[in-house]
């Protein structure tokens, strides 16, 4: 999908006989996954939209009734499909939050202005995230997402200015 949406989920499976789905939440935010809610659907191509009527939890998942489906053979052609939402309808992100769309292909420099490269993947880890920085090399560079390190971004121009720490560029 265009770069204003995002992957909020994947349809994993239906549920009863009603046309409910189950969602496994790919955002940090699940909760924007609620009754009212209004989402698509990529499947085949084509983008369907639909409006959320029912949402509850379930372990790690979301049980998501839409309006325009009521019965399972409606919603069996969505399995494994992703559900994307506008990110202007996504709760405002917080100072330094970014969407991960925002930064992959992003630019990187150090404090010089020297390229290094651009980020090609986030990696979630528990304290912080780590930006795999490819260069033209065709090597990694692993940059963790703190203040030390990450002096300024730019989701406009798609530049990220950052600090070397000892140790993470030879």
């Amino acid at each position: 999908m265009e770069e204003k949406f995002l992957r909020v989920g994947v349809i994993t499976k239906t549920h009863g006989l009603q046309g409910a789905v189950k969602v496994y939440p790919t955002t940090d935010e699940p909760e924007v996954l609620c009754e009212g809610a209004s989402a698509y659907i990529a499947q085949k191509g084509e983008n369907i939209p639909v409006t959320i009527a029912a949402s509850s939890r379930f372990k790690n998942l979301y049980i998501l009734k839409f309006e325009e489906y009521t019965d399972i053979n409606d919603v069996e052609i969505f399995k494994n499909c992703d559900l994307f939402m506008e990110k202007g309808a996504l709760p405002e992100l917080k100072e330094n939050e970014y969407f991960v769309s925002d930064l992959i292909d992003m630019e990187v420099v150090d404090e010089d202005g020297r390229l290094l490269g651009k980020i090609r993947e986030v990696l979630q880890t528990g304290a912080n995230d780590v930006y795999v920085v490819a260069t033209e090399e065709g090597k990694d560079i692993l940059l963790p997402a703190i203040r030390d390190c990450i002096l300024s971004v730019s989701v406009d121009e798609k530049r990220m200015t950052v600090h070397l720490l000892p140790g993470l560029f030879e």
